[in-house]
């Protein structure tokens, strides 16, 4: 396989790790990296995606214990499969609406200029949400994942759904919208963690299935590259973000988001940068 080839997909696959758990969109930032190395095309969208298991053994392996509890337990213990039924409920509406309208999604969205307004946009909500519950901490009424009903699992769902824009984030709608509806900034990174084990799965294998024409044993190697680089680079970030939320809010990702989606538009607008689409 062509060396530059697998460079790209090392590159992509740290992307995807780094940015897959923060709220500032993994999909958003591969697009645009794949567009900047000109590593496009319909093979390359099956490959952002399945690099994604990279992140869910990240998470998989941090929290190994809790979930050796939760599957130990899921037949006789209430705890266990309020957990389940959660995560459950909240997998659902993102994976319904993205069953209906992912193809669509894909041909309008997957282009850098709607993924740069979806990330001002998205960066202007969190620091919304973010003053919000700071002028009034009251408004936190959830401190852990285990705290959560179904209602709020649900709620949660349906913030995930709108990370079916690309650009917007999966971590972001469902972390934000977690603490938009209760739950402290603790147990909606939590949450998120574990939301994305059966969401970003179920995108995997729905994907190669989907898609499997597209493959051959020669891609191969690319796919490997990427989906380790993607749990090395996912694994570091996840053990920093929790360190880093213990004692910061979300702003400073906002503001990122929104510094880089202008970016993105001025490049365009002025054609500084040739964004691929």
């Amino acid at each position: 396989m062509d060396p530059l080839l697998l460079v790209k997909a090392l590159i992509m696959g740290i992307v995807e790790g780094l940015t897959e758990f923060l709220p500032i969109s993994s999909t958003g930032h591969l697009i645009l990296a794949g567009s900047l190395l000109n590593f496009t095309g319909e093979k390359v969208k099956l490959f952002e995606i399945v690099i994604q298991a990279g992140a869910i053994f990240a998470v998989c392996w941090e929290y190994r214990a809790r979930l050796a509890s939760v599957l130990g337990g899921m037949f006789t213990e209430r705890r266990a499969q309020k957990f389940i039924l959660n995560l459950l409920i909240a997998f659902l509406p993102a994976a319904l609406l993205g069953f209906v309208f992912g193809k669509m999604i894909k041909g309008a969205l997957f282009k850098p200029v709607p993924v740069a307004l979806a990330f001002i946009i998205g960066g202007i909500v969190i620091l919304w949400v973010e003053r919000r519950n700071k002028a009034n901490p009251r408004a936190v009424r959830i401190d852990t994942v285990d705290d959560m009903s179904a209602l709020d699992a649900f709620k949660v769902g349906c913030a995930q759904a709108f990370a079916l824009i690309p650009g917007t984030s999966r971590s972001g709608a469902t972390i934000i919208g977690g603490m938009l509806f209760g739950l402290s900034r603790k147990a909606a990174t939590e949450f998120s963690f574990f939301l994305a084990i059966p969401t970003l799965l179920a995108a995997t294998v729905y994907s190669l299935y989907k898609d499997r024409a597209l493959l051959s044993t020669a891609d191969l190697p690319m796919f490997t590259v990427g989906t380790v680089a993607a749990f090395v680079s996912a694994f570091l970030c996840v053990r920093w973000l929790l360190r880093y939320i213990s004692t910061h809010d979300f702003s400073a990702f906002a503001w990122y988001r929104i510094v880089f989606g202008a970016v993105v538009l001025l490049t365009a607008y002025f054609n500084l940068v040739t964004w691929a689409d």
